[in-house]
């Protein structure tokens, strides 16, 4: 659990810091090989708060230790 939670909270901190988001590990906190993590962006349009979503995803995939099983969008 140690290891697991070492790993997800430097892959939050490297989020947070690269794309300016807010970004919290929000399930699946008691299954060692899982983590469910939350990204909340704000901007000034749509689009463009797409567009920072759509790096993260390609940032987290890009890490090589992490694979992105589903994503679900909310825009209010």
């Amino acid at each position: 659990r140690k290891e697991k939670r070492m790993v997800v909270k430097s892959l939050r901190e490297r989020i947070r810091n690269r794309f300016n988001v807010a970004v919290a590990e929000t399930g699946a906190l008691e299954v060692l090989v899982r983590a469910e993590i939350s990204v909340a962006a704000l901007g000034g349009d749509r689009g463009t708060v797409e567009g920072v979503l759509d790096q993260v995803d390609r940032f987290v995939e890009a890490d090589g230790r992490f694979l992105i099983a589903s994503v679900r969008r909310e825009f209010r």
